[in-house]
């Protein structure tokens, strides 16, 4: 079932700046933080700060992405992902903005991808910055922790799984093998800025875009808000698809209430 106002406002607009959240891959598997109202569904993600200056912060965060990405690291993109991909390959997309940390946008075919919160396959020194591929890290778990493959646990956002009442004391989180330093996954936490070269780059790229396309985020974290606070600047029109209220409400020239693969059909 096509949307005609959404596909009259892609038709009339050939240098689009789209911005993509969570509900670009819930179905692909990986859930969303928010619901229909914009409050979270769960308890909040883990802090930078806590992160950082609390062992059993990392070993709790460790342990439930060990048995979170085997799932994680095996999606795939569905048709949200490959929608946007062809809007792209057709010429009209300025630039991909995404919220996300899966890299689906990427696997889908999408060559002008900004990753805002960074990207979930990989591993960060927070001491010397080597960066090592997540998957050679998840080994590395693995031959540290043999005695929690056995275990499963429902799927939450980004990797994360619903783990709970474990005792993560015993958890052993290696160390960066060249430095000793802190590994932490290569993506924004909670409570740590975006980086600011990222920042400026997607503003570019929204200064020369004639219209904004919002896709399966509710925009309650600032980081995201403020590029559409910068198109309604600039009054550029915008269009958002979710499911559910949006910060940005009152700023969208249109608003589509329906799942992303559903509402972007009709580029495939």
């Amino acid at each position: 079932m096509t949307n005609p106002p959404l596909q009259e406002f892609v038709g009339r607009h050939e240098k689009l700046f789209v911005l993509t959240g969570a509900g670009c891959s819930t179905n692909s598997g990986i859930p969303d933080y928010r619901d229909s109202h914009g409050n979270w569904k769960r308890t909040q993600p883990v802090n930078f700060q806590a992160f950082m200056s609390e062992q059993h912060t990392r070993q709790r965060y460790w342990a439930r992405s060990l048995i979170g990405w085997r799932r994680f690291g095996q999606a795939k993109p569905n048709d949200a992902h490959h929608a946007l991909a062809r809007l792209e390959a057709g010429g009209r997309c300025e630039m991909l903005l995404t919220q996300n940390v899966d890299r689906l946008h990427q696997s889908a075919g999408h060559r002008q991808v900004i990753d805002l919160h960074g990207r979930l396959d990989l591993v960060r020194c927070m001491g010397c910055g080597a960066k090592t591929p997540r998957n050679e890290f998840q080994d590395a778990l693995c031959r540290a922790n043999a005695e929690w493959l056995t275990l499963d646990a429902a799927d939450a956002p980004d990797g994360d799984a619903d783990l709970e009442h474990a005792d993560f004391s015993s958890f052993k989180v290696p160390a960066c093998e060249a430095c000793g330093g802190i590994l932490k996954p290569d993506v924004v936490f909670f409570g740590e800025n975006v980086p600011r070269d990222v920042v400026a780059t997607a503003q570019d790229h929204l200064a020369q875009a004639d219209a904004m396309l919002i896709v399966g985020s509710s925009l309650m974290v600032y980081s995201g808000f403020r590029f559409v606070k910068a198109a309604a600047d600039r009054q550029i029109p915008i269009a958002a698809i979710n499911l559910g209220r949006t910060r940005a409400d009152d700023l969208l020239t249109l608003k589509v209430e329906e799942r992303c693969e559903a509402a972007l059909a009709f580029l495939l």
